[in-house]
């Protein structure tokens, strides 16, 4: 009889318990992060190097297994692997005082950032859906944003492989309707791709800069896959001012140029969190 009160309990939204689940699922689904923000990109990069490497008839430069899971975390100063009793999220950062135990280079705090907003973040989605379908697949959709958000800001990068998987994991968790119909979700990744296409070329052919990237259109078509072609314009709506307030106090406290690039992803990964989390009501009184 527990059990099933349990079990039942943890699908409702609201349930205390379901959030304190997703708490935990969080804070262990942000370490992995941390992998996936530090290592992708160089992987990307890693790729590019051979890939330039075996167009000019030269030797690959890098030959050895970096992925995801190989090699095994390390500290980047001094390249030792980093003890299994110091990889609890969190707690490891603490234990540590945020600095490697051979070398005491400094860990940037980046790392228990990200855990704690992954805990935080699953909290409140648990809070907001339970723990059913819909709550495991918004679960899904926020690591996607909050890794594409870390490494968007520290690179200006959307990979390919996170904003195209989270596009098709989106019309796929839409094929019932869990959060758009198929219909809205399909017109809305071609109409978030479009949108920001569109743009991008009014942009450029009145300024002859390029405002965005290419990453930020599949991101947007990502987002309009999962919540549907009706969200869209407030998504924009949200990220645009999110992005244009954030910019000018930067530039007020000079911490940027007025002419640097700003990276659109994160304001469209918290936009798109927004509409997840209350899109309905965004619309509600959008509309009256």
């Amino acid at each position: 009889m527990l059990e099933m009160l349990i079990s039942t309990d943890i699908h409702r939204s609201g349930s205390p318990l379901a959030a304190l689940v997703a708490a935990g699922i969080g804070l262990l689904i942000g370490s992995f992060l941390n992998v996936v923000i530090h290592r992708l990109p160089k992987m990307m990069q890693r790729e590019a190097d051979n890939y330039l490497a075996h167009e000019t008839g030269k030797s690959a430069p890098h030959t050895d297994r970096y992925n995801l899971l190989t090699p095994r975390s390390a500290c980047p100063q001094c390249a030792a692997p980093v003890p299994g009793g110091y990889n609890i999220p969190v707690v490891g950062y603490l234990l540590l005082r945020g600095r490697c135990a051979r070398c005491e280079a400094a860990i940037p705090l980046r790392y228990p950032l990200v855990e704690i907003l992954s805990a935080l973040l699953s909290a409140w989605l648990g809070w907001h859906y339970g723990l059913g379908n819909a709550g495991l697949a918004a679960l899904a959709f926020a690591y996607f944003l909050i890794a594409l958000s870390v490494i968007d800001a520290q690179t200006q990068l959307l990979p390919d492989s996170l904003t195209l998987s989270l596009l098709w994991l989106g019309l796929l968790v839409n094929l019932n309707g869990s959060f758009a119909p198929l219909s809205d979700a399909v017109l809305g990744a071609a109409a978030g791709y479009l949108a920001l296409w569109a743009i991008y070329w009014v942009f450029r052919l009145a300024t002859g800069k390029e405002g965005m990237g290419y990453g930020d259109f599949k991101l947007m078509a990502a987002l309009g896959a999962w919540l549907g072609w009706q969200a869209l314009p407030l998504i924009l709506l949200l990220a645009s001012c999110l992005g244009a307030v954030i910019g000018i106090a930067m530039v007020l406290m000079k911490r940027k140029a007025a002419d640097q690039a700003l990276p659109f992803g994160p304001y469209l990964a918290i936009a798109g969190m927004l509409m997840l989390l209350y899109g309905k009501s965004f619309l509600y009184f959008s509309l009256y």
